[in-house]
């Protein structure tokens, strides 16, 4: 039976546990990194102001108003197990059970979990680095019983002054995420436990849920132990016999609190070979080699989970400017974690009025970017270049299913995400309560044998959704940015009407035209024990407690 998602989902602050990737054979080099990784950043030379500097997940979460501590050192990997003695453990750690500091590779450092006890004032706002390297283990049943071991500590720490126990966030780019799934769909059960008494939300990024498309290529992934390499066959997370398949996870935990962001530039990414071999090794209904839908290492479509909410990042898979270094991936995390309210978008009809090249074989493709105003990225992209639209299609309607590249949900759901309006909300400043979403549309039309003309742009233009943050909720749609000196729409833009999904409204142009419809859902500010569900918004409007955590005013 598919896990309920009534148990301890919340937008409320929580412990954060950060897990890396990894696909070598040596370990010697990540155990000096001090966070694994996720203390790189990235330069964006093309901004200026916050945007120039991103200073990675680790910095970003420290020196933000959220107040989060880093927990890192609380926790001791050994390679051998440890144990310290009962002089060592001081009479305010005495609530603990005593085999959390002995009999294990894992265990809690005394003097440091008492610094942490005495020094933290919310335990909840604490940040984790799952360093597993340090076990010196290539076993996924060691690193899925360390991970559950660890939330474990975190939990017994933060009761000791914060009851009820927290659930934890996790954060997880690449095999990281597969270590995440053992913890929930095998270390758990076997201990007969649920994960989701434990987990609140999961963030994947460019994990391979589904595989590796080239995993046959064994020496280049240079992965030797066979157990750890056989976590990335497709054929393994495909086969609803094994524990850790993909197709499984919806059994053990609520899908609807995974996110996995998907990269999808291949082209930064360091490792050339990589995309080449994507490129040779394409999955179902990717025609071969006019399609690289991939991280430079993931397929696009190997690092989602049916069901589960997703979001597409201009990103590779790693390294440099990466889905693990960008400002992008924090930002998201941060809005599925803590966000108060949960958007999507639909394409309820379209008619494409152009095209269809008379010499090849047309297809279109269909797609969006969506950014928030006041902060300048994207919350979802997708365009020609990260080769992500939906289709190909061959039908003027955009009707047809397409097994390698569905929509995000049925009913051709375009984009399922969450939004953050509690900082617009406090901002004494701002007199006029408002969210707006830029939303840039782009209909493309390309010849699949090469005969006629390829990459044909049918169709591309902006829209504006702004949303007042009344009681009830009013919608708007612009065609350009005159609502920022507008309270209410005029002859530029048009107060939307809802219906049965969501408020509706029309992108009109030369070659496309669609109808389109937008959801937007206050969640209800929930306690660590109660759901977070759609609920009315209540009067004084409030879209969330005063301790939601932000950095800078957010959508």
């Amino acid at each position: 039976m598919p896990a309920e998602s009534t148990a301890a989902a919340s937008n409320q602050p929580a412990p954060i546990i950060l897990i890396r990737g990894f696909g070598g054979l040596d370990v010697g080099d990540e155990r000096k990194v001090a966070y694994q990784g996720f203390n790189d950043g990235t330069v964006y030379p093309q901004k200026r102001g916050e945007n120039y500097i991103y200073e990675g997940l680790i910095l970003r979460f420290l020196k933000s108003q959220w107040g989060y501590q880093d927990g890192t050192n609380v926790v001791g990997y050994y390679s051998e197990e440890t144990a310290y003695s009962p002089d060592d453990i001081p009479p305010e750690l005495s609530a603990l059970d005593k085999r959390f500091f002995s009999g294990d590779r894992v265990v809690l450092d005394p003097a440091m979990a008492l610094h942490l006890v005495r020094t933290v004032k919310d335990p909840r706002r604490t940040l984790w680095v799952f360093r597993y390297y340090d076990l010196n283990d290539r076993n996924f049943d060691a690193y899925g019983n360390a991970l559950v071991r660890l939330i474990d500590f975190i939990r017994e720490l933060a009761a000791l002054n914060n009851r009820p126990k927290p659930h934890v966030n996790i954060i997880a780019h690449s095999m990281g995420g597969l270590l995440a799934r053992h913890a929930v769909q095998v270390a758990y059960p076997r201990l007969g436990r649920q994960a989701r008494d434990a987990i609140n939300k999961i963030v994947t990024l460019g994990t391979p849920h589904q595989g590796v498309s080239f995993q046959i290529i064994r020496n280049w992934l240079r992965i030797d132990p066979e157990q750890e390499l056989e976590m990335f066959n497709p054929a393994r997370q495909k086969d609803p016999g094994d524990p850790m398949s993909f197709l499984n996870f919806h059994r053990h935990f609520p899908i609807d609190r995974l996110l996995t962001v998907v990269g999808t530039n291949y082209r930064s990414y360091a490792l050339g070979s990589a995309s080449a071999l994507n490129r040779l090794f394409s999955v179902t209904e990717e025609f071969g080699t006019n399609y690289n839908r991939s991280d430079g290492l993931v397929k696009q479509a190997h690092a989602q989970i049916p069901g589960a909410p997703r979001t597409f990042v201009h990103k590779c898979h790693g390294g440099f400017d990466s889905l693990v270094t960008s400002r992008e991936s924090f930002e998201i995390a941060a809005r599925f974690f803590f966000g108060n309210m949960r958007a999507r978008l639909w394409l309820l009809d379209a008619h494409v009025k152009r095209g269809h090249d008379l010499f090849g074989k047309s297809e279109f493709f269909f797609g969006v970017s969506i950014k928030p105003r006041r902060v300048d990225f994207d919350l979802f992209h997708q365009s020609a270049e990260a080769e992500n639209c939906y289709g190909p299609f061959a039908t003027d309607d955009l009707s047809e299913d397409n097994p390698a590249f569905d929509w995000a949900a049925p009913d051709r759901m375009i984009w399922e995400g969450m939004l953050d309006t509690a900082s617009i909300l406090a901002d004494s400043s701002i007199t006029t309560k408002d969210l707006v979403l830029r939303l840039d549309f782009y209909v493309g039309e390309r010849d699949l044998f090469g005969i006629g003309f390829s990459d044909n742009v049918v169709f591309r233009k902006q829209y504006y959704i702004r949303a007042l943050l009344t009681d009830p909720l009013q919608l708007f749609s612009y065609a350009d940015e005159t609502f920022a000196s507008r309270h209410r729409a005029d002859d530029t833009g048009g107060e939307l009407a809802k219906g049965p999904k969501g408020w509706e409204f029309q992108v009109i142009g030369t070659g496309f035209e669609a109808t389109l419809g937008i959801e937007l859902d206050v969640l209800n500010p929930a306690s660590a024990t109660s759901a977070v569900a759609p609920t009315p918004i209540p009067s004084p409007v409030r879209f969330g407690p005063p301790d939601v955590p932000s950095s800078t005013p957010r959508s």
